[in-house]
């Protein structure tokens, strides 16, 4: 089993920033991909963020695309979302998700959470 652990949710006004981390329990597995969903209120699905792989390889959503950085310390087994120039419409709460291998099984996990709130 996985733990994550999220922090640095808040709220801000627009075209401020925050800064996202997620750590992963430390354990017997390999770390394939790190990446960032959010769900915004009133709409069920979670939408991709940013995803970042074990090699460095980044997908951003085009809607964050010059806005947001991903990073990940694999020595540390942590994954960083810096969110600069933020809009109202980048209010969700924020999802962490790891996609992990261990025994040669590949495995998802998610974070709790973390509320992102932007003003007007």
């Amino acid at each position: 089993q996985v733990q994550l652990v999220e922090s640095g949710g808040g709220l801000v006004q627009a075209g401020g920033s925050l800064r996202l981390s997620c750590a992963a329990s430390r354990g017997i597995f390999s770390i394939n991909v790190m990446g960032w969903y959010r769900q915004a209120p009133g709409i069920q699905q979670r939408e991709l963020v940013a995803t970042i792989t074990a090699s460095g390889s980044i997908n951003y959503a085009n809607s964050v695309k010059g806005r947001f950085t991903i990073s990940r310390d694999n020595a540390k087994n942590t994954v960083y979302l810096q969110m600069n120039s933020l809009k109202p419409e980048d209010t969700a709460v924020y999802y962490c998700n790891v996609d992990v291998t261990q025994w040669g099984i590949r495995s998802q996990y998610w974070g709790q959470g973390t509320q992102v709130t932007v003003s007007s």
